[in-house]
C-alpha cells in the first residue's frame, strides 16, 4: 500500500473529511487531495505530523511493504467505526455515479411538479370568481384538484421508482465503505469537473427562491387600490409566478446537490463521514416519524383550508425545526 492510499485509509478510519485533516495539518484541502491522489508527497515535517494525528509510526507511512496489521489505531478509532467495511469496486462506483445523475433529474422533476401542482387550481379558482371562465365553482375546483392530484401522483411515482432502483446502492450512503484502488482519484476528477456546474446551479437556485417574492411586491406596487387592497386576479397571478420561481430554483438546487452528495458519499466526506453515518443510523427512526408527520400536517392543512398558495411554507419551516430536533436528540444521547 502506497502513502497516498494509507492517508486515505487512515483519514476515513478516523472519520475525517479532507477539510478536517487539512485544518489539523495547517495546509489547504487541495494539498490533502494531491497527497491522496499521489500527485505530490508531504515533506518529512508533515509526515511526522500525520503520524501524530493518526497514531501510527512514520515507518508505516513511508514503507510501502508495511501492512495495516502492523500498527494499532484502536486508541484513535471510535467504537462506532469498528463495524464491517464494505468494498466498492471501480465498476460499482461508476454505476453509482450514473444512478445519482439519473436520480438527480427524476427527483428534481418530482419536487418541481409538487410545487407547481396547485398553480392551475389557484388560477382556475380566481378566474371562476371573477366570472372570466365559463365554469361553475365545483367544476373549476374539481379540474384544479384533478391536475394537482395527477401531478403529485406522478411525482410520487418518480420518487418511489427512483428509490427502488437505488436500493442496491443504499450501503454506500449508510454503511462504512472501502473503495478499490483508483476509485478515489476517479471520483475526485469527476467532482472537480462538476464543481463549476454545481456552484452555478446552486447559486442560481437560491437566487430564484429569494426573488420569488418579487411578483407579490410588484402587484402590491402596481395593482393596489387607494385602500391598499390588491385585486384578486393580480394576486393570484403573482402567487402562481412565485411558485414557478420557487419550483425552478428548487429543481436546480435539488439536482445539483444530489449529484454533489454522490461524490461525498464515495469519498466519505462532508455529511457522509463514518461518524455522521453512525449518527444518522441512530436518528433513522426519529427522522422517519418526523417527516411522515410533517407530510400529514401539510396535506391535511392544504386540503382543509384549500390555501395551497400558503401551505408550502410548511416545508422550509419543517427543515429548520428538523435541524433543531436532531441537535436536541444528539445532545440528550450525549448527556445520557
Amino acid at each position: 500500500m502506497i502513502l497516498a492510499d494509507k492517508i486515505i485509509d487512515l483519514r476515513k478510519k478516523n472519520g475525517m473529511s479532507q477539510e478536517e485533516l487539512a485544518e489539523k495539518m495547517d495546509v489547504s484541502r487541495q494539498s490533502i487531495s494531491k497527497w491522496e491522489s499521489a500527485q505530490s508527497v508531504p515533506d518529512m515535517k508533515r509526515i511526522v505530523r500525520l503520524s501524530e494525528i493518526f497514531g501510527v509510526s512514520t515507518d508505516y507511512l513511508l514503507k510501502d511493504d508495511l501492512l495495516p496489521e502492523s500498527y494499532d489505531t484502536t486508541q484513535n478509532t471510535p467504537n462506532e467505526f469498528d463495524l464491517p467495511v464494505k468494498p466498492v469496486s471501480m465498476e460499482e462506483a461508476g454505476d453509482f455515479l450514473r444512478h445519482r445523475s439519473l436520480s438527480a433529474r427524476r427527483v428534481a422533476l418530482g419536487v418541481m411538479m409538487c410545487i407547481l401542482s396547485p398553480v392551475l387550481l389557484i388560477l382556475l379558482a380566481q378566474g371562476q370568481d371573477s366570472g372570466r371562465l365559463n365554469l361553475t365553482e365545483p367544476q373549476a375546483v374539481g379540474l384544479g384538484l384533478l391536475v394537482l392530484i395527477i401531478m403529485v401522483g406522478a411525482a410520487v411515482a418518480l420518487f418511489v421508482t427512483t428509490g427502488l432502483r437505488g436500493k442496491k446502492f443504499e450501503y454506500i450512503e449508510k454503511e462504512h465503505i472501502e473503495t478499490s484502488y483508483g476509485v478515489d482519484g476517479m471520483v475526485k476528477d469527476r467532482q472537480e469537473k462538476f464543481r463549476r456546474t454545481f456552484t452555478t446551479q446552486l447559486v442560481t437556485g437560491i437566487v430564484l427562491c429569494v426573488l420569488s417574492a418579487l411578483p407579490l411586491f410588484g402587484v402590491m406596487f402596481f395593482f393596489s387600490g387607494k385602500d391598499g387592497a390588491v385585486t384578486g386576479n393580480a394576486y393570484s397571478v403573482a402567487v402562481a409566478l412565485l411558485l414557478v420561481f420557487v419550483a425552478v430554483g428548487v429543481l436546480l438546487i435539488v439536482r445539483s446537490c444530489i449529484i454533489w452528495d454522490g461524490f461525498h458519499m464515495l469519498l466519505e466526506e462532508g455529511e457522509f463521514t463514518r461518524e455522521n453515518k453512525a449518527e444518522n443510523k441512530r436518528n433513522e427512526l426519529l427522522t422517519t416519524i418526523y417527516w411522515c408527520s410533517v407530510t400529514a400536517v401539510y396535506l391535511a392543512y392544504s386540503f382543509i383550508t384549500m390555501e395551497w398558495n400558503r401551505s408550502w411554507i410548511v416545508w422550509p419551516v419543517a427543515g429548520v425545526v428538523y435541524m433543531i430536533v436532531i441537535s436536541v436528540a444528539k445532545a440528550l444521547r450525549k448527556k445520557g
